[in-house]
């Protein structure tokens, strides 16, 4: 350890050499500059036995500042002071406050104003963990939680008839929550890193869509509804005339007589979420190009996507725009002009006349897929359409495409001249 007159001239000089390396000044008693394999300098003040304060990095601060700071903290040291208490007690700060956060208070104080600016979906998310997870976890500090905790719960709801696929959406949630708190250092690891989702990638695999035949019941449950509401309209409008009443819009001529059927048409062509549907206004409809546009505010990956329009949603944008009055622009405006931001009573309806069970909304964007791929279409573009962020999410509709793999194993077919027909041995 070399003792020298720390000059800026000899700490521009001093270069790396492979080896950590300390040049102590002969002029203040423990002060040095400390050089790393690196080549990164920084000036230290040695003021006992096994004790040492870091001043800062060359470059940062000149020597001479740091020979003034060096001083000021002998004089402080000959006092009794420890430099280094501080260091102790911010970093004591820093785990009390890690420790401090229960799972109901991290969200309530610094994972819910977040999530409000950066997720569409904030108040579901948040109605989620508040719901499913505050009961058990709420009170739990954060770097107490566990994965044997995790199997007790889901043992507690797979006793309460939750499906595993509604467990392991809620989990996720949950988890990223906690990924959260890590990024932000409020726990120094993620305690359910290690926990794994039954089921796995393969169970995303498995996803509902309408056969054939359910398409068709649910095409005429929709024409069936439609009926009913025209007729239900006539007799209404019958029963304002007779008593002198201004009579609603006759829906006699009309395409539809409600949102319901246009919406679900819709879906079926494109493939879009409810969400991106209810959003819909009239300049994301390119009738020239037959294109509809999902910009990036409303899409979930954040991404504007183009969607081409087949000949059946072209015609129901097209006839839809002729009756729906512009009300904000909205394709499908509220009755009060707004963005609907529900059809679960209607849609429940029409799936009870369609006879079809355990079917969401989101499974009309399975359908589309499902469509897609068993018609031929290859993954890639089907990716696109649906807005996947990762070709990973496309893969659950590979299934649904078996007559790719038989070409591909028939392509073996050219080399089975050559194989000679196994004979049974004859004594």
């Amino acid at each position: 350890m070399p003792v020298v007159n720390l000059t800026n001239k000899l700490l521009n000089s001093i270069k790396p050499t492979g080896e950590i390396a300390d040049y102590r000044d002969q002029t203040i008693k423990g002060f040095m500059v400390r050089l790393q394999k690196s080549g990164e300098k920084s000036y230290i003040l040695e003021y006992g036995r096994g004790k040492r304060f870091t001043i800062g990095l060359v470059g940062q601060i000149t020597l001479d500042q740091a020979k003034e700071i060096a001083q000021d903290k002998l004089a402080l040291v000959r006092q009794g002071h420890d430099l280094n208490a501080d260091k102790r007690a911010a970093k004591a700060k820093a785990e009390a406050e890690r420790r401090r956060h229960t799972f109901k208070t991290f969200i309530d104080k610094e994972y819910e104003p977040w999530v409000k600016v950066h997720r569409k979906s904030a108040s579901d998310t948040l109605q989620r963990l508040r719901t499913h997870f505050y009961p058990e976890f709420g009170d739990s500090p954060l770097e107490e939680i566990t994965p044997w905790q995790v199997e007790k719960w889901k043992a507690k709801r797979a006793k309460e008839g939750i499906k595993t696929v509604t467990t392991n959406r809620l989990l996720a949630a949950f988890k990223a929550t906690l990924s959260k708190a890590v990024e932000w250092n409020l726990i120094t690891e993620h305690p359910l890193a290690k926990l794994k989702l039954k089921g796995g990638a393969d169970g995303n695999k498995v996803v509902r869509y309408l056969n054939l035949t359910e398409e068709t019941a649910l095409r005429d449950a929709l024409d069936k509804r439609e009926k009913q509401l025209r007729q239900g309209r006539e007799s209404g409008n019958q029963w304002r005339r007779n008593r002198g009443y201004v009579e609603k819009v006759d829906l006699t001529e009309a395409a539809y007589a409600h949102h319901l059927k246009p919406m679900v048409l819709i879906s079926l062509n494109t493939g879009i979420r409810q969400g991106e549907l209810f959003a819909l206004t009239w300049a994301d409809v390119d009738f020239d190009r037959a294109s509809l546009t999902v910009h990036g505010d409303n899409a979930k990956s954040g991404k504007t996507r183009h969607i081409p329009l087949n000949h059946e949603a072209l015609s129901v944008f097209t006839q839809w725009k002729v009756q729906e009055l512009d009300r904000n622009g909205l394709i499908f405006p509220s009755r009060t002009g707004v963005k609907i931001d529900n059809v679960q009573k209607s849609w429940t309806t029409v799936l009870e006349m369609a006879g079809i069970k355990e079917f969401r909304w989101h499974d009309l964007r399975h359908t589309f897929a499902s469509n897609l791929v068993m018609r031929g279409v290859d993954l890639n573009t089907v990716r696109e359409l649906m807005g996947h962020a990762d070709i990973k999410m496309t893969l659950r509709y590979a299934h649904l495409a078996p007559e790719h793999k038989a070409k591909a194993v028939a392509q073996l077919s050219r080399f089975e001249e050559k194989i000679i027909p196994l004979r049974r041995a004859t004594n």
